[in-house]
């Protein structure tokens, strides 16, 4: 019951301290995108050649001629009944847009996750099993190279090599190539979707298009959680629990997963929380490459209209879903090491 109360008392702190926060997103985007070059109403006016009527028609249907501290308020008022606008880009609701391609940059950001850990939880062990090694070394380098090297470029390397070249990718045309069938929305993910009516050819060709940009942004978050796995390990790896536990003759092996390992992986947990945000909210040149229809690439289109709603939805969204992602995290480390109190 006790550790009920902790967790709701981490939950609670963790909300109410996020609320400012939240506000000076809705604030900050707000007046960045009124400060931005560009009219949206010149933008979605008819033509070059549009008059000044159609085009102040267009700004009081987006609200664009009274006073900004009167759109503000609106604006306010509007999240607070749960409205994010419409989009002028799509005609459609910015809550229906944002719901529909959700479920695109999730499954390929999970996925890539999923991905970068796979690589970089072994070479980060690797790494601090064999501290200033070649290995060492080597591991430094591959780190490097993926965060010195932009998302796009390496989009575009990969297309050029397993596309291009090799023949082995598909076309880096969206989620399913351009003449197979969809599966019926479900889920939204579509390796689930295909997997729950039994279709393994869709579910392959599914999985076909998502490898390349997975990688794409596996490659670019490999390094924070490689050199975090290798940091702490080598931390762990010279605490007097460690060096007790080989003394009465443990086993390396058993040294390092059972005691060393567990202990090592609870900043990784923190980072991991941090990455994932970090990725869903820089996947936009991502989904440009590979023609991915998720959100960032919906928010850069809107953002190249100037169409100002989308743009601070996508914004509010993602900051929503890093506070969240936080106070999961905040409170798995809680559970994991009851050690840390609420403060």
């Amino acid at each position: 019951m006790s550790a009920l109360l902790n967790i709701g008392r981490r939950v609670g702190k963790h909300l109410l301290a996020s609320l400012p926060a939240l506000f000076g997103v809705v604030l900050f985007t707000f007046l960045l995108m009124r400060v931005l070059p560009g009219d949206p109403a010149a933008f979605f006016a008819s033509g070059p050649n549009a008059g000044q009527a159609e085009m102040a028609q267009i700004r009081e249907t987006m609200g664009l001629d009274r006073p900004i501290p009167e759109q503000f308020v609106r604006y306010v008022s509007d999240l607070a009944r749960g409205n994010l606008g419409q989009s002028m880009t799509t005609g459609q609701p910015v809550i229906a847009d944002l719901a529909e391609r959700m479920p695109a940059s999730l499954e390929l950001t999970l996925f890539a996750l999923v991905l970068a850990l796979a690589l970089a939880l072994p070479l980060g062990i690797l790494a601090a099993l064999r501290p200033n090694s070649l290995l060492d070394h080597g591991v430094r380098f591959v780190c490097t190279l993926g965060v010195c090297v932009p998302t796009f470029v390496t989009g575009l390397l990969l297309i050029y090599v397993f596309y291009y070249l090799l023949g082995l990718a598909p076309d880096p045309t969206g989620r399913v190539d351009i003449f197979a069938a969809p599966p019926p929305g479900i889920t939204g993910f579509l390796l689930v979707d295909f997997l729950l009516v039994g279709d393994l050819a869709g579910w392959k060709a599914a999985f076909g298009q998502l490898i390349l940009p997975a990688c794409t942004m596996a490659l670019f978050v490999l390094a924070p959680l490689a050199r975090m796995t290798r940091a702490s390990l080598l931390a762990v790896l010279g605490s007097d629990f460690i060096r007790t536990a080989r003394s009465v003759g443990m086993s390396d092996w058993r040294v390092v997963v059972v005691y060393a390992l567990r202990n090592a992986l609870l900043p990784v947990l923190t980072i991991i929380g941090i990455v994932f945000s970090t990725m869903l909210g820089a996947n936009v040149l991502v989904e440009k490459v590979f023609s991915w229809p998720g959100i960032g690439s919906y928010a850069l289109d809107a953002l190249l209209a100037s169409d100002y709603a989308p743009v601070q939805g996508f914004v509010l969204l993602i900051a929503v879903i890093f506070v969240m992602v936080n106070l999961i995290i905040d409170v798995l480390y809680g559970i994991v090491d009851p050690r840390i109190s609420l403060q």
